[in-house]
């Protein structure tokens, strides 16, 4: 095991280049929201040759001073953006200082044409795409044989290559790409993706009608392979892919928990901006990110999160399933993990769908004296019976004729009452955030309130759906649709 030593960089915030290619063989830094990148490192090897078909191409080798010859040495294959270049993804990526403490090596390829994958495009799609930018160039068109692609021969070849070179093991073979280069190791995972022990990606989902055939099955021929996908808050899809953000997020996760077998049913984790659900069971895990506040690429500290939760604990192994082992950090759901959403009668409550006894809903705190008739909102509170918000948070309650009590083992007392806005918290009056609701007999109050107020957790709230831990979280869109269709 070696170390990380982070290298001071020069920063270059006037340089608005979508590569800026200055940043090539230096110490200059990009730093821009979700796209921050690292010294070009010094390690870093440039290789051209011909791998396969006869043709010239070019890649990129990191090689780690902790590497060990003779040793059995896992490989990363980072696969770069459309307009971009092998050596781009690895400032752009820490897939270097990982290595670095692992040992492993990590190779960055270029496309072999204009910087653009060979990646299939549904047929009525190619007019738009190909117009989607304005210089007109978005894509190449890969041969009808995806064995045929050279991009991905190119990458089985200089696979085969590191196998004889640098002693790689086959059973630790890991992809990951950003944005075009996430389509390229998608469509590499679903025909090649026996070669991996895990794919990740960042930023690039595939258009949905490449992952179902006209019968509605899905188009695989590799199987179960351990999935990474990470999602930013603020991305959009490409617009030719025509359909919402939030169907093509959710039908890509959909496609590799139908392939992988994986429970519908994940735990989850909110820390900071990080939203992860982790799904197990089945052939292969899949884990999901979503960054809050993020626009469309890849964190620097991506590769971080994919290797210690995911890359770190799987190999392939010889007659081809996936063996799992401990990874460097668990997937793990938050301890405390409480989520309801507007509508729902369901509720999230200790990493488990459970009935909320009735339905949640969204309440106004109104002003409306002085307004001759009006009412203006001042607020705007999820709500959630007693009963649950009591079970939810580690207490009990009970009510009749429209008051209402909760207590806790600590010792703590809440009363409430139906239409008045403050509580009794252990004898002291205390103003809510509105006021408590009856409805269909029971009693609602606002969630956020008894959990932060008066508990001392965290919430967040996104997208009509709370969320309650024990630390600080900020829900993601892409995790608060997540919930919502958990608890739908």
């Amino acid at each position: 095991m070696g170390s990380i030593h982070l290298r001071p960089g020069t920063p270059d915030d006037d340089n608005r280049d979508y590569l800026p290619e200055s940043l090539k063989n230096s110490d200059i830094v990009v730093n821009e929201n979700g796209n921050n990148s690292q010294p070009y490192p010094e390690r870093l090897e440039e290789h051209r040759g011909v791998v396969v078909d006869g043709e010239e191409d070019t890649w990129y080798l990191y090689v780690p001073e902790s590497y060990r010859p003779g040793t059995p040495t896992p490989l990363v294959i980072s696969m770069h953006g459309g307009y971009m270049t092998g050596w781009g993804q690895a400032v752009y990526t820490s897939w270097t200082m990982i290595a670095e403490r692992e040992g492993f090596l990590v190779l960055f390829p270029d496309a072999h044409q204009r910087r653009f994958w060979l990646i299939d495009v549904p047929e009525e799609q190619v007019e738009q795409a190909t117009a989607w930018r304005e210089d007109g160039i978005y894509l190449n068109r890969p041969p009808e044989d995806v064995d045929d692609n050279h991009d991905m021969r190119l990458v089985l070849g200089l696979v085969d290559r590191l196998v004889e070179s640098h002693g790689v093991d086959r059973g630790r073979v890991y992809m990951q790409g950003m944005s075009m280069g996430n389509a390229m190791t998608g469509q590499f995972t679903r025909y090649f993706g026996d070669h991996l022990a895990g794919a990740a990606g960042s930023a690039g989902p595939t258009a949905p009608k490449l992952l179902m055939d006209e019968d509605g099955k899905r188009v695989n021929r590799a199987g179960a392979v351990p999935i990474w996908q990470t999602r930013m808050e603020r991305d959009d899809v490409p617009p030719h892919y025509g359909a919402p953000v939030r169907d093509v997020v959710a039908l890509n996760r959909e496609y590799w928990l139908g392939v992988n077998g994986a429970d519908r049913t994940p735990v989850i984790s909110v820390r900071g901006l990080d939203n992860l659900a982790f799904f197990e069971g089945g052939d292969a895990p899949l884990v999901f990110r979503d960054v809050k506040n993020r626009d469309h690429g890849q964190t620097l500290d991506d590769a971080e999160l994919v290797w210690s939760h995911l890359f770190s604990g799987t190999r392939r192994l010889s007659d081809g399933t996936v063996e799992l082992t401990p990874p460097r950090r668990p997937r793990d759901g938050d301890a405390v993990s409480i989520a309801i959403a507007g509508g729902a009668s369901l509720g999230w409550s200790n990493q488990e769908v459970v009935d909320l006894g009735g339905t949640a809903f969204i309440w106004h705190k109104l002003k409306y004296h002085g307004l001759q008739g009006g009412a203006e909102s001042r607020g705007a509170y999820l709500y959630a019976p007693l009963g649950f918000v009591a079970r939810a948070l580690g207490g009990e309650a009970d009510e009749a004729d429209g008051v209402g009590h909760l207590t806790w083992p600590d010792g703590q007392r809440i009363e409430v009452a139906r239409g008045s806005t403050v509580a009794l918290v252990d004898q002291d009056v205390v103003a809510m955030l509105a006021e408590a609701v009856e409805r269909d007999g029971q009693l609602y109050v606002p969630l956020e309130w008894v959990a932060r107020d008066v508990r001392g957790l965290h919430t967040s709230t996104c997208e009509e759906v709370l969320y309650v831990t024990d630390h600080h979280a900020e829900l993601s869109k892409n995790m608060a649709y997540l919930i919502t269709d958990l608890l739908s």
